[in-house]
């Protein structure tokens, strides 16, 4: 049953890996290639080692095994990252792939809902509003200018539920422009604040936010944040 189990998982490995480099080798024309070469380079290294240390059947034997394996990590390194740039490249843009993003923020501690908080019906700008123990995330997504406005009527609602605390509120502008956080750097800007909550301060402010949130303060009439929603799988590359 152990053996069905682990044959079963490593055939969702392949085929995972599978369907990543189909959907990646669609836009990057190049993938082959760098593929090829990170797995070559390693194994190509390991033989000329061997040549040069004339080193015994056994030991050619282990180094050669320890240069594929290392070829193999490099080509699914290389798999990863030409895949994410682009699945951030089909999404960038579009209304909604900030969500996208932050819903990949799947770190303990962190929260960050699908939909958002605030959309503007005529311009789709739109506020997502999430948690860490870093403190409160106001993420903008839309033209500078009104995104900030905003960010800055949300930080004051959350300033009432919260007064005279000292709960940071990180506000953040999705974008290529000057000030922004370009889509692609968005979730290891997020990830990489300093921490200032404990435990259980994170859940009570979790708490109070839930109740602001039941209150459906901010979102516009007639506004559906769920129309909002992209694929998300185009950001992971499935």
């Amino acid at each position: 049953m152990a053996e069905k189990k682990a044959g079963r998982k490593r055939n969702s490995t392949v085929k995972q890996i599978i369907q990543i480099y189909q959907f990646a080798a669609k836009d990057d024309h190049a993938l082959p290639w760098l593929l090829a070469a990170a797995f070559i380079v390693p194994v190509i290294a390991g033989v000329v080692l061997n040549l040069v240390i004339h080193s015994g059947w056994l030991n050619w034997l282990l180094l050669m095994i320890t240069a594929i394996m290392l070829g193999m990590l490099l080509a699914t390194l290389v798999l990863t990252r030409r895949a994410d740039s682009v699945g951030f490249k089909q999404i960038e843009g579009k209304p909604g792939a900030t969500g996208a993003v932050l819903d990949t923020v799947n770190k303990a501690g962190f929260s960050f809902p699908k939909e958002p908080i605030w959309v503007d019906p005529k311009t789709h700008d739109a506020i997502w509003r999430g948690t860490g123990r870093t403190g409160v995330y106001l993420i903008g997504e839309g033209e500078y200018g009104r995104v900030q406005r905003a960010m800055q009527r949300e930080e004051t609602k959350i300033d009432r539920i919260f007064p005279g605390s000292n709960v940071p509120v990180i506000k953040l502008a999705v974008g290529n422009g000057e000030n922004q956080v370009p889509l692609r750097k968005l979730k290891n800007k997020v990830l990489r604040q300093k921490v200032k909550l404990t435990k259980m301060e994170l859940e009570q402010l979790n708490g109070r936010l839930r109740t602001l949130q039941d209150k459906a303060m901010g979102m516009p009439k007639g506004v559906d944040p769920a129309k909002m929603k992209i694929n998300r799988r185009a950001l992971r590359g499935r």
